[in-house]
């Protein structure tokens, strides 16, 4: 156990506390520890790579926690109408498709090294974006239509994008695993 470890598994630790947050429409609260946990995800990334403090199981514990965070989030906006129905389907979709493929993956070739492609970091910064200034907008400041708007088709656009380009990976090292012995 090191420090990046421990920030990863206390950003996994705040889901249960943001879902029930926004359950209790005690929005303000959720949006700055929304944001703690945004900040934590890279104070967590950086201790890792400046001080090589980079492990195996952070590697898995890192996105795990990203992405129980956003999915319980995404879908908690959902149920409050902050963003649409449609859009929280695509987020947990994606999410769940990659994670199902990366288990399968492991399953049938051992423990491997997952490094994030580039525009899967993009889209974690959108979908971040969007879901603290959908929060923002329940809590603090209503936020114009039209960014509204904007960030929500940029959150669809990149969640595709991302999709399609890991299951164009997948897919692949799925075709080479046909040749194997």
């Amino acid at each position: 156990m090191n420090l990046p470890n421990a920030i990863s598994i206390g950003r996994f630790l705040t889901v249960p506390v943001m879902i029930w947050l926004i359950a209790v429409e005690q929005y303000a609260v959720g949006f700055w520890l929304f944001v703690a946990a945004g900040v934590s995800d890279a104070v967590d990334g950086f201790i890792a790579k400046r001080f090589d403090r980079q492990t195996a199981i952070g590697a898995y514990l890192d996105p795990i926690a990203d992405k129980a965070l956003l999915m319980a989030v995404y879908v908690m906006l959902g149920l409050n109408d902050a963003v649409p129905d449609w859009l929280v389907i695509l987020v947990v979709f994606r999410d769940l498709s990659i994670g199902g493929g990366m288990l399968l993956l492991i399953g049938l070739t051992g423990p491997r090294r997952i490094v994030p492609l580039r525009v899967s970091k993009l889209n974690t910064v959108v979908q971040i974006l969007l879901a603290a200034v959908a929060l923002g907008d329940l809590a603090i400041v209503p936020v114009p239509a039209a960014i509204m708007d904007g960030l929500i088709y940029a959150t669809a656009a990149t969640t595709v994008a991302s999709g399609l380009a890991y299951g164009r990976l997948l897919i692949g090292v799925g075709a080479d695993l046909e040749n194997l012995p």
